[in-house]
């Protein structure tokens, strides 16, 4: 997969020049890239046929004169329409300016060549994160200890990689004016909005677990009818492993809306209860001393944490039992079923042995 990725990057490089020549032979062509030209010669006839009327308007050496006679200065008389000629000018040449730029400024946000690096960088980032993930994964399930640790990090890395690609490209590539990233930020936040309210709702639960963490990536979780370990935080949904190696994914909403019990909150052990069903007359010291020297030599133990062997008296078909419960720590929770029949097997070889049960005597009957 590396190698076909690799391989991908390089033919995606190769064809770069070809494809700025080609880039730079469109942006030449002036009647798709400078259409403005046209726009500009039309515009300054109008504006030049403007200042003819205008100089035409300017009075005659014999108007001057009988202006003059009458009071009236010719000087002050050509200032006045000059004033008027630079009005008229300086009125009509916004317009024209912005209709000269306006074909600029939308090929200056958007343009072939931005759209084509946009989707360089999103192809490289994508692969780039996939690869760092697949390194992160691998060097986890080489180190017990930092397992946990090193997969609650992911997550956030994946989030924090993606959030600084995105601003790059529309800080580095695009730029566009604040009031319009603004516009077009709450636009499709409308759009979006409407259009998919329970995907939102799954994003905003699946960042709030990243802040809250009621559980991380490496757990083991219950919740509803599914237990497992948590493969994956997703924006979308959770993804957990079931003992019978099945993949779940539940959605973060249901997440943010259910009760989650964890099993081990972070921690690589964690408690597994074995329960065994014996006959009510059972001497319980004696099983109490076997069950717990069951847990202590088992390979999975954890034994910085307590032991604890619990009774109960249990009723079943008008017929009553002892269930004995052996609580005990896994070293890793990925043992956590094969510690509990580890433990099941030594307790009943022993009892056995040792004639306090018979084979008849295990269950309900």
């Amino acid at each position: 997969m590396l190698m076909k990725s690799l391989l991908f990057l390089l033919l995606l490089f190769c064809g770069l020049a070809g494809a700025q020549v080609g880039e730079t032979d469109y942006e030449r062509n002036p009647l798709i890239w400078h259409s403005q030209v046209d726009t500009l010669g039309v515009k300054a006839v109008e504006m030049a046929e403007d200042s003819e009327a205008v100089d035409a308007a300017i009075p005659s050496p014999a108007v001057i004169e009988k202006n003059d006679s009458l009071g009236v200065k010719g000087d002050t008389l050509v200032v006045r329409l000059a004033e008027a000629d630079s009005q008229l000018k300086s009125a009509t040449r916004p317009t024209v300016d912005d209709m000269s730029n306006a074909p600029s400024d939308v090929l200056q946000v958007i343009s072939f060549s931005k759209i084509f690096w946009t989707l360089v960088i999103l192809l490289i980032a994508y692969l780039f994160i996939r690869l760092l993930m697949t390194v992160l994964e691998a060097f986890a399930e080489k180190s017990a200890k930092a397992r946990i640790t090193i997969k609650s990090l992911i997550p956030v890395v994946r989030i924090l990689i993606w959030s600084f690609i995105l601003f790059a490209i529309v800080k580095g590539i695009y730029n566009p004016p604040v009031e319009t990233l603004l516009a077009l930020g709450a636009s499709v936040a409308i759009a979006v909005g409407l259009a998919a309210q329970d995907l939102l709702r799954n994003v905003f639960g699946g960042i709030m677990l990243l802040f809250d963490r009621p559980f991380k990536v490496g757990d083991k979780i219950q919740i509803g009818q599914h237990y497992g370990e948590v493969l994956e935080i997703g924006l979308r949904a959770t993804r957990l492993v079931t003992p019978d190696d099945s993949v779940v994914s539940v959605p973060n909403l249901e997440l943010m809306n259910a009760s989650v019990s964890n099993a081990n909150s972070g921690e690589l052990n964690c408690q597994v209860v074995a329960e065994i069903i014996l006959p009510i007359d059972v001497d319980t010291r004696k099983v109490r001393k076997i069950a717990t020297e069951a847990a202590q030599v088992s390979k999975f133990i954890y034994l910085n944490k307590p032991i604890v062997v619990l009774f109960f008296n249990e009723m079943h078909e008008r017929k009553s039992y002892l269930k004995m419960r052996l609580k005990a720590y896994v070293m890793d929770i990925r043992y956590e079923f094969q510690f509990k029949s580890d433990m099941t097997e030594i307790v009943l070889k022993e009892l056995l042995e040792q004639g306090l049960i018979n084979k008849d005597d295990l269950g309900y009957k």
